[in-house]
């Protein structure tokens, strides 16, 4: 399959750089020249908890020519409305483009490119941009080989597309089909608008957040009211990197947080990220907040389920935003009130 990258940031470097090395040939292709411009002047660089330099393949999107088979989105979705129809000329009409982005956005590419062009995917493990042409991956290889993709079908069919781009996919890392893609979705949801969300929020690391009592408590919260949503909607948790992430709901309120902190720390505990978000907030970019907190609070809107911690989350995000500045750990008293009404 004639493969391409659309967003060859933290994670495409490293999913381009591993495809790469082991066979699959794949263009990276991004709107950031310099960053082309370095990944094809000196390759694609990996540090942290992997160590790999690999020559790749980059373009920008200008200098694509002919069609791909498969596309696999890794750009922001505050990008999609203008990245996607860039890369209309280049699809076919049996063209697979799999998102690879954080929240739920299949059915807005879906109405870009085409519901009959569109599958959906979640991705289990983390990385930081550091420099044109150099990425960072901040999860450990056991997260990359064990739990790198999840992918399926909007409508949950399994069809044999799924396994050509599960065959792709492998090259970077385990990929694995499931039958319930929402469900997926919902689940990577609770693991960025937990960590990711107030990490940004607070202008600090997931390993920060772990070892702050107060910032659990609110994690807890956040969770629960992405199951709450993800139920009222209609879709169930799944279970993800051998986790069963339902476990996480606060079925008897606040009483059941001190039961959850050991999976926390056994998931999180792998990951030493910066988030995405964060990063986006330190150089002064628009952040993905509305399509992962935000989604939890517009689906809690649509099934009349309350959710404070990740309205809390939205709001102080949005201010940093609007302010062109990080919090820090003393806008923890921003929960205060709802950590004291918590039932």
């Amino acid at each position: 399959m004639r493969t391409a990258i659309l967003g060859a940031g933290a994670l495409g470097i490293i999913i381009g750089a591993r495809m790469t090395q082991n066979g699959q040939q794949v263009d990276l292709i991004d709107s950031f020249k310099e960053n082309v411009d370095a990944l094809n002047a000196d390759g694609a660089t990996v540090t942290g908890f992997l160590e790999m330099h690999q020559a790749v393949t980059a373009l920008t999107p200008e200098q694509m020519t002919g069609t791909y088979d498969l596309v696999l989105l890794l750009t922001k979705q505050t990008a999609n409305e203008t990245a996607l129809p860039k890369l209309l000329p280049h699809l076919h009409k049996d063209s697979i483009v799999c998102t690879l982005q954080n929240g739920v956005p299949e059915e807005s590419v879906a109405e870009l490119v085409g519901r009959e062009r569109t599958i959906g995917g979640a991705v289990g493990f983390g990385a930081t941009w550091l420099r044109p042409g150099v990425s960072e991956l901040t999860s450990t290889m056991e997260a990359v080989e064990k739990f790198a993709f999840e992918i399926g079908e909007i409508d949950g069919t399994v069809r044999p597309r799924l396994e050509k781009v599960k065959e792709v996919l492998s090259t970077a890392g385990g990929t694995t089909i499931l039958t319930n893609l929402m469900g997926i979705r919902y689940t990577k949801l609770l693991m960025n608008a937990t960590f990711s969300g107030l990490s940004a929020s607070l202008g600090v690391t997931f390993a920060d957040v772990l070892h702050d009592p107060k910032a659990m408590v609110c994690i807890a919260h956040i969770a629960d009211e992405v199951i709450k949503v993800c139920r009222g909607l209609g879709y169930q948790m799944v279970e993800m990197q051998g986790v069963d992430f339902a476990f996480l709901e606060l079925k008897n309120g606040k009483a059941d947080i001190p039961s959850k902190m050991e999976l926390y720390h056994k998931v999180w505990g792998r990951h030493k990220n910066k988030a995405s978000m964060l990063q986006d907030m330190e150089k002064g970019k628009k952040t993905e907040i509305d399509y992962i907190n935000g989604v939890v609070c517009r689906g809690g809107r649509k099934c009349g389920i309350a959710t404070p911690f990740n309205d809390k989350v939205v709001e102080l995000i949005k201010e940093a935003e609007a302010k062109a500045g990080v919090n820090d750990f003393s806008y923890l008293s921003r929960f205060d009130e709802l950590i004291a009404s918590a039932k």
